[in-house]
């Protein structure tokens, strides 16, 4: 499947229906989705390894992961509705993919911070930390202690790359790379005052270099 097929299957996927916003449940483009997955891919990261989503929403990343080739996709998320959104995703792409990948995704209701488990690859669009200020750090800890290499979107700030790699490094990472993207958000919140908003993220590729200092 090429980048562009597995693009315009992310993006006929069902979105949560009643997002939170204390929870920032921005859903990632389709496009977005399947750019980092494919990054992913081409860097050895997604055949053939388990690959874990902290905060997977209606599951796009992990559905996505499935579709080209990973062993075993899991999804975590706080929220149960969205959980269910995410189980009928999978039905949805199967049908569009005509690929049977229902076997290799596990979709669990949990806390991040309640999870155990490990994975080769963790690809994650956690909270900006709008709402709830450094949402995205709970994330990130979590991702380095489950993950070998991770794929991590945040707000695209100066400052945030300089606190963000050092947060790493207290944490036993190495951050490899970072690139920017643009991450488009329709109107989702009566608090939201246009058509459709966007705005520019960085991808940071971690990895996983010690246990924490």
């Amino acid at each position: 499947m090429s980048k562009k097929q597995l693009a315009i299957i992310l993006s006929q996927l069902k979105s949560n229906p009643t997002p939170n916003p204390s929870l920032e449940q921005y859903e990632i483009p389709g496009d977005l989705a399947a750019e980092i997955i494919n990054q992913a891919l081409l860097s050895g990261d997604i055949r053939d390894k388990v690959v874990l989503d902290l905060g997977c929403g209606s599951g796009r990343l992990a559905i996505g992961c499935a579709l080209m080739s990973a062993k075993k996709a899991i999804g975590i998320d706080i929220d149960k509705k969205v959980i269910q959104v995410a189980e009928e995703n999978i039905e949805t792409a199967e049908e569009l993919s005509t690929q049977k990948i229902k076997r290799k995704i596990q979709f669990v209701h949990s806390d991040i911070e309640e999870f155990k488990g490990h994975a080769d690859t963790v690809i994650q669009n956690p909270p900006f930390g709008i709402q709830k200020e450094h949402a995205d750090r709970i994330f990130l800890e979590k991702a380095l202690e489950c993950g070998s290499i991770i794929y991590s979107l945040h707000r695209s700030y100066s400052k945030s790359r300089m606190f963000l790699t050092r947060y790493v490094e207290k944490y036993g990472g190495k951050v490899d790379s970072i690139k920017k993207f643009s991450f488009r958000v329709p109107c989702m919140f009566k608090f939201h005052k246009k058509p459709a908003v966007s705005f520019d993220v960085d991808l940071y590729v971690i990895r996983k270099q010690s246990t924490r200092k």
